[in-house]
């Protein structure tokens, strides 16, 4: 048990790791030489990596991002397969229970990780690209379901913080009409919140009617961001 116990806080641990990984950071420090903290609106996802470097980087990261969503997902997958093959799993324990839990567990450290970044002093991303990378790894048609919503609220709105939020705010219902396990819909409840809170700013400006549409000049105003 013991053995078995440690290799799940592990992954947690490792989860947190990998959705800290500063990827933002990196490809603007490299491409640039600035830090991108200090530019648009201070976040280290792939809006404002675009603004920085133009769609190359931005699209770039935005799949690195996701990425490393679906790496953290599937490392889960790989500690029940190994544990399993092994007999570290003490046979009291319900594999097909206890990995959704592992997987939602696994999921909202590496979310934590993006947008606060231990590499980073704490600071990161909002969160919605490895969101999306987490969701396809979880299940694949909550994830496209969710990606399609934002798609057409973008394509409308032409508002990225706007569709980021309302794709938060569907996952969970994506997660109850596909019948997912109930970690997996506390996750989408869990997630999409934390998503929605690092979007606070953005709301505000909303409300006000000022937020920046996809293209506008937003030198002066803090910039909105999908990552």
């Amino acid at each position: 048990m013991a053995i078995w116990l440690t290799g799940c806080g592990a992954i947690v641990v490792i989860a947190y790791l990998l959705g800290s990984f500063p990827t933002g950071y990196i490809a603007v420090k490299q491409l640039k030489g600035i830090d991108i903290r200090a530019v648009g609106s201070g976040s280290t996802g792939a809006t404002n990596v675009l603004r920085t470097l133009g769609k190359g980087p931005g699209a770039l990261v935005l799949v690195l991002d996701s990425l490393k969503g679906v790496l953290a997902i599937a490392l889960v997958y790989w500690l029940f397969n190994f544990a399993s093959s092994q007999n570290y799993i003490p046979p009291t324990i319900d594999i097909n229970l206890w990995r959704p839990w592992m997987v939602t567990l696994a999921g909202l450290a590496a979310i934590l990780g993006h947008s606060k970044s231990i590499f980073l002093g704490f600071t990161g991303g909002k969160s919605v690209a490895i969101s999306l990378g987490i969701l396809l790894a979880m299940s694949w048609q909550v994830g496209l379901a969710t990606a399609g919503v934002f798609a057409v609220v973008v394509a409308i709105s032409r508002i990225v913080s706007l569709s980021s939020i309302v794709g938060a705010i569907a996952v969970s219902i994506f997660m109850v009409l596909w019948h997912q396990p109930l970690p997996y819909i506390l996750f989408g409840i869990a997630g999409g919140l934390y998503v929605i809170l690092r979007h606070r700013t953005n709301i505000e400006r909303l409300l006000a009617g000022t937020e920046p549409k996809i293209g506008q000049n937003v030198a002066t105003e803090p910039e909105q961001t999908a990552s």
